[in-house]
């Protein structure tokens, strides 16, 4: 299990997003960790925030709609916004809730690239 001073990749974390201005996603709430571990001298991660599903996120390259499981540690059908990618200290992290599959990071990471017209 990792400590809260060496969270990983692919791990879901409860984090305090707040302050925010504007349309960012706000409040305490589970985050995924998308920056590689080989990256950084910082203590900062670069995290997706997850919030609960909606049907009309269908369509959106940037929601990757996730079914909660024993591993992950979600509680509902949720989405990783990664629209709302952000970079913060590990200060934020209040504690580790679960850990995504590869293939799920796979399709976070191709979500990623998407968005930033990587592709």
């Amino acid at each position: 299990m990792s400590t809260k001073t060496n969270p990983k990749r692919g791990e879901v974390w409860v984090v305090e997003l707040d302050p925010t201005k504007g349309s960012e996603m706000q409040k305490t709430r589970r985050s995924v960790i998308v920056s590689s571990d080989a990256v950084g001298v910082l203590p900062i991660k670069l995290i997706a925030p997850i919030r609960g599903w909606k049907e009309e996120f269908t369509n959106d390259i940037w929601n990757i709609k996730l079914e909660p499981s024993s591993t992950n540690g979600l509680t509902k059908t949720s989405t990783v916004d990664v629209l709302q990618l952000r970079g913060v200290d590990i200060q934020r992290f209040k504690n580790k809730v679960g850990c995504l599959t590869a293939s799920e990071m796979e399709e976070i990471a191709a979500s990623i690239a998407a968005v930033v017209e990587y592709m």
